[in-house]
């Protein structure tokens, strides 16, 4: 190979890169047999610089066992000897009826959503008002701007009726208000993992380039809920499952089986039924609970779905015993402490990442999650309460890509851990007011 010693070291790689026809950069060049002498791609440093001279002599070794060369494998041989002109045109057209599938797709995707899903898609769901007697200078039949039916995301109707999120099909129906009609919405999933295969430089930890690397994160408080209620069918599903704190004091662990149904306090809002609480193999203690391999999950949801339930959340217990004549419980979960534990949260975004919200806006076919989290602690009255929650979007996505971890000394604090040679981790920024209302942006 013929290069100038005052050329870079970026410039030798790829160099050698287009000499020997590769696939990728994930290759290092070493001066010496026993990979010794790394040759790092930089534009800071010369070839003169190293000491590189006419007539010496680099090892190329592939980063990881990487096929850096095209192999051909036995049935593209075989099909290639025995193909004629008239295969190779149906193959072509093959290959382009292929695409013209996946734009369909695209357009209009095939995605087999829950049945709650498409029961909402057949709603109007315009929030009907009646007539104002008042305002209205019309008949009974008539309609004015004053009585019309609202858009299921109207904001002045969220705020009468103290609606903190919308709910999922109220946001979807808002995406696709426009004149476009959501003809080109699309709910990507946010990845915090640096994308593989590219070949304008060597892999992380050697490169990394903006079509690769993930863009950071700024947290922001999620504006639409999957689920917008949780209910049990009656009282003795949780009693039973308390029982067990109440004869041992120590905590305790369930997954919640049941369905989907409309809730019609909120505009198109969907509600999870408990119909059982089936509870894993565990070891707890009065304030640990450590899950043990459970070899009949898979015989337990294939008896749920042969009773058209599903599994749809989880149950955990807080409870520490205040006065055991009054029955009373403590109240430690609150706006002073936390709500939930940032390994509670952990947790929560594990099992929605495991069941995936099926969504026809998606390219991957999925977002978000109709997993729910159930805790049951002592409210403000020292008596036994339960709270529903999920985690954002935000939170799975860090919890998946194994971003976020809990902390030891603040339970209700995560932590986000620094990028390492094995895996690159974004920015994570969060949002502050200061004493005049300024919103501040913070790692």
């Amino acid at each position: 190979m013929c290069i100038y010693p005052m050329s870079s070291l970026r410039s030798l790689k790829k160099l050698v890169f287009n000499a020997f026809n590769l696939k990728s950069f994930t290759f290092g060049l070493y001066k010496q047999r026993n990979h010794q002498d790394e040759i790092i791609s930089t534009r800071s440093k010369t070839l003169s610089e190293i000491g590189l001279s006419h007539g010496d002599m680099l090892y190329l070794v592939p980063f990881n066992g990487a096929q850096l060369w095209n192999t051909p494998s036995a049935s593209n041989n075989s099909h290639n000897s025995f193909a004629g002109p008239t295969d190779a045109g149906n193959n072509t057209n093959r290959v382009v009826q292929s695409s013209n599938v996946i734009g369909s797709l695209r357009s209009l995707p095939n995605v087999a959503e829950d049945d709650i899903d498409e029961q909402l898609w057949k709603l109007d769901g315009k929030i009907q008002r009646k007539r104002d007697e008042k305002l209205c200078r019309h008949g009974v039949n008539g309609c004015c701007v004053h009585c019309s039916p609202l858009e299921p995301f109207d904001e002045l109707y969220m705020k009468e009726q103290n609606i903190k999120h919308l709910s999922f099909h109220s946001y979807l129906r808002k995406l696709t208000a426009g004149v476009d009609r959501g003809k080109f919405i699309q709910l990507d999933d946010i990845c915090c993992r640096v994308k593989t295969g590219c070949k304008d430089h060597p892999p992380w930890p050697r490169g990394i380039c903006s079509k690769c690397q993930p863009s950071s994160i700024t947290l922001n408080r999620q504006t639409y809920r999957h689920i917008d209620n949780v209910m049990f069918e009656n009282a003795s599903l949780v009693e039973r499952f308390l029982n067990y704190w109440r004869s041992t004091g120590h905590q305790r662990i369930g997954y919640l089986y049941g369905r989907y149904e409309i809730h019609t306090d909120v505009p198109l809002g969907i509600r999870a039924v408990v119909a059982a609480i089936y509870e894993p193999p565990q070891e707890s203690t009065k304030d640990s609970i450590k899950l043990l391999p459970d070899e009949k999950e898979a015989l337990v949801d294939e008896l749920a779905r042969s009773l058209n339930l599903k599994r749809i959340g989880w149950i955990f217990t807080d409870l520490i015993a205040d006065d055991v004549k009054k029955g009373t419980v403590k109240h430690v979960r609150n706006i002073e402490s936390h709500f939930l534990s940032a390994q509670e949260c952990i947790m929560a975004g594990y099992f929605q990442n495991q069941f995936l919200n099926p969504c026809r806006f998606s390219p991957s076919g999925y977002f978000g999650s109709k997993f729910v989290t159930v805790c049951v602690t002592g409210d403000d009255k020292n008596q036994v309460h339960m709270e529903g929650y999920q985690v954002s979007n935000q939170c799975s996505a860090l919890v998946r890509d194994a971003c976020l971890v809990p902390t030891k000394d603040a339970p209700e604090l995560g932590y986000v851990i620094e990028s390492t040679d094995k895996q690159y981790v974004p920015d994570v920024f969060y949002k502050v007011k200061d004493n005049v209302f300024r919103v501040t942006h913070k790692v």
